[in-house]
């Protein structure tokens, strides 16, 4: 369901922010509200599960929802990228939300791929919604990347998890705030490994206390950084609700 991100994406916002500065296994990082990870030491901005082009899917399907959401995410993903000025694009994955979206995809969209793409280095990671990569667009789809000591996938691995940035599982968090509950996408990580939240407008979110998610984090470091409207809200996976 689209939430306060479409707003931002409407404004295309690319003000100031406050990012939360992090380490995953050793590699410094920042992780911005739009819900995009920069390693600034890389030049590498790293997005997951945009789920481009989920409208026209369902429509295929015979089941109508509004047919903004890949101009929305691409207008975030235009102001994040602006901020950061990155040399190298990573998306981890369900970059299109079924096999077919990116050959569908309208020519007005490409262009502003191409347009983002331009100068820099690409790389599409296959997700479980887009297997086979991606069709007549900028950069290269890979199954999994290693990079500086981090390996960039989009299903969290169970057996080597350490150094890992992946994507799939679209966490989220609850926390109490002035006597009501607040629910947000989120960025987790014990420090070893980290997973993305989901960057399209149209995704849903898992909450970090699901037991998909069991197995993967030390919870004693476990810290959840929800996004804000422009700022990150980092708490610790004990002050969590649920």
């Amino acid at each position: 369901m689209m939430n306060y991100r479409m707003a931002l994406a409407a404004s295309q916002t690319a003000g100031p922010v406050a990012s939360a500065e992090i380490m995953v296994n050793g590699v410094a990082a920042h992780c911005d509200p739009l819900g995009a990870l920069y390693l600034p030491d890389l030049s590498c901005l790293v997005v997951s599960d945009l789920h481009l082009e989920k409208g026209a899917a369902f429509a295929r399907r015979g089941m109508m929802l509004p047919p903004y959401d890949t101009l929305a995410t691409l207008n975030l993903l235009s102001a994040v990228i602006a901020r950061y000025d990155p040399k190298t694009v990573i998306s981890l994955g369900d970059n299109f939300h079924d096999r077919r979206g990116s050959e569908l995809m309208p020519a007005a969209f490409r262009e502003t791929i191409g347009a983002l793409a331009r100068g820099r280095d690409w790389i599409w990671i296959n997700g479980n919604h887009d297997p086979d990569g991606i069709f007549d667009l900028p950069g290269q789809s890979l199954d999994e990347l290693l990079l500086s000591g981090l390996v960039f996938r989009h299903e969290p691995s169970l057996i080597a998890g350490r150094g890992e940035v992946a994507g799939h599982l679209h966490p989220s968090a609850t926390v109490a705030r002035r006597g009501k509950y607040v629910r947000r996408a989120c960025f987790a990580t014990d420090g070893a490994r980290l997973v993305m939240p989901a960057f399209g407008v149209l995704t849903g979110g898992l909450d970090l206390k699901h037991r998909a998610m069991h197995g993967l984090f030390d919870h004693a470091a476990l810290i959840a950084h929800l996004l804000g409207r422009d700022r990150i809200y980092s708490v610790r996976f004990g002050n969590l609700i649920g």
